[in-house]
């Protein structure tokens, strides 16, 4: 009986104790297994981490590439060649061409001197008084009718101006044109040009201004007008001859018209629609 119950009690204590040990094997292996765990996740962690810096390390360098990025080298600048002796030459009788034929065309119209302030032709200086006087005693519609026949009168007679300021242009040299191109004045050819001609447009078109005068009237206007004056007590006779001053104003307009229109060319050689003035004036 004692026997018996001591192998039972043996027997319990063998299972209890195997019971207690399958225990701490499994609490053993669930520890081990979150210890992994934990050492997995954090690994993965710890990994992510540097990618992540070494992503933003990578992307400010590429902003930095950008920003350092060199500009395209700018285009090298056109020089302009020299001009040559023929150019200048060439440039330059086109401009007095032009200037002249433009000028001429404009003085001949109706109202080209009488509608011009810049060169209309005003009374005779030494016959103001004339004037003055006659607009005293209310005969100032003759002073005005003179003055527009003699308006007219240059209009008229520029037309036959043109064939000698041409004629001059062709006889320009290469020096007068080098001279003329280098110079700093708007008008340069325009001084030239009077320089060369203007005693014989003066010579060739005083008798054409003597006939203008007399076709619009003029002259017969200011004969009377001088008559008038003259029997006034105590003045100075005025001189009869009109044509001298008529021929000086002609002339003197239409060389006021040149100047303006060389000084437009040269300020903008693409309007005169030629490729020498372009060449010549450019810049």
């Amino acid at each position: 009986m004692n026997v018996f119950r001591t192998l039972t009690v043996a027997i319990v204590i063998g299972l209890a104790g195997s019971h207690v040990a399958s225990a701490q094997a499994k609490t053993t292996t669930k520890k081990a297994t979150t210890t992994k765990a934990k050492t997995t996740t954090t690994k993965a962690k710890t990994t992510a981490k540097p990618a992540a810096k070494t992503t933003a390390k990578t992307t400010t360098t590429a902003k930095t590439t950008t920003k350092a990025a060199t500009p395209a080298p700018a285009p090298a600048p056109v020089v302009k060649a020299p001009l040559t002796d023929a150019e200048a030459s060439s440039g330059m009788k086109e401009t007095l061409v032009q200037s002249v034929t433009s000028s001429v065309e404009q003085a001949s119209q109706a109202d080209g001197f009488n509608g011009n302030a810049d060169i209309r032709i005003p009374f005779p200086p030494e016959a103001e008084m004339v004037a003055a006087t006659l607009r005293k005693l209310k005969m100032g519609a003759l002073v005005d009718n003179f003055e527009v026949a003699l308006n007219r009168s240059a209009e008229a007679a520029s037309v036959q101006a043109k064939p000698i300021f041409l004629n001059a242009v062709q006889n320009l040299s290469f020096a007068d044109a080098m001279g003329i191109i280098t110079s700093k004045d708007d008008d340069a050819a325009t001084t030239y040009l009077y320089d060369k001609t203007a005693e014989q447009l003066k010579t060739a078109l005083q008798p054409i201004i003597q006939q203008s005068l007399q076709q619009t009237g003029a002259t017969k206007l200011y004969a009377e007008m001088a008559a008038k004056y003259n029997k006034i007590p105590m003045v100075t006779p005025l001189n009869k001859q009109l044509e001298p001053y008529a021929t000086e104003k002609t002339v003197d307009g239409l060389f006021t018209l040149i100047a303006a229109k060389e000084g437009s060319i040269r300020a903008n050689p693409a309007a005169a629609g030629s490729d020498i003035l372009k060449r010549v004036f450019g810049k």
